[in-house]
């Protein structure tokens, strides 16, 4: 076993003796020479068409008016019990009918009757309609996203980004990271689409501009 093993990394190594290093000893030079974005246009119009594409219900507000948007949806919705992270500002339901109940305050079947959830994000990439949470500023642990079956999203104009490329050093790579592009879903059983698998069946956002 062990003489397999040093064959294994031997070959390794071998491959990488030409592999350009940084100061450190086993730090390794990355190219980061290719395109961080393609140019499609406006973020936030490119986000929305994306986001819509993949079946999400986007809403575009301001400061003042997003606490309006959520109540607004939650009420559509007909959600009576939310939950949220225990740092969502408060101000995000002041008008909000239905009963906020924190993070802290869930386990795992509380989260699972609950009618929903609303968080912030880490950061939303406009060319491919993704949403990112990293468990950062008013993003919760990660089942608080992935256990209720509609997820509120609340994506600031400063979170999003054009391309994968721009968003990653702004994510916290020690974080479990969530990648959320449109409602959770899958064909995988004779292709038939299946909506709400991996996560929520509904996915809405709203873009804070």
């Amino acid at each position: 076993m062990s003489g397999s093993r040093e064959r294994v990394l031997g070959r390794v190594r071998a491959a990488l003796a030409d592999v350009p290093r940084g100061e450190g000893p086993q730090d390794v030079v990355v190219p980061r020479d290719y395109t961080p974005s393609h140019g499609q246009g406006d973020t936030t119009a490119l986000l929305v068409d994306r986001l819509e594409d993949y079946k999400a219900a986007v809403h575009r507000t301001t400061a003042e008016g997003l606490a309006g948007t959520l109540a607004d949806a939650l009420s559509r919705r007909g959600a009576r019990r939310v939950a949220a992270p225990d740092d969502a500002p408060a101000d995000w339901f002041a008008r909000v009918g239905a009963e906020i109940v924190r993070d802290s305050a869930l386990d795992v079947a509380g989260l699972d009757r609950m009618d929903g959830v609303v968080t912030g994000c880490a950061a939303a990439i406009a060319e491919t309609g993704t949403i990112v949470l990293d468990a950062g500023e008013a993003q919760g642990r990660r089942a608080l996203t992935l256990i209720p079956d509609y997820h509120l999203c609340v994506v600031e104009l400063d979170r999003i980004v054009a391309g994968v490329p721009q968003a990653l050093p702004r994510l916290a790579p020690e974080r479990p990271l969530t990648w959320i592009s449109g409602p959770s879903a899958t064909s995988d059983i004779e292709l038939d689409r299946v909506e709400g698998v991996h996560g929520p069946r509904t996915l809405e956002v709203v873009i804070v501009e």
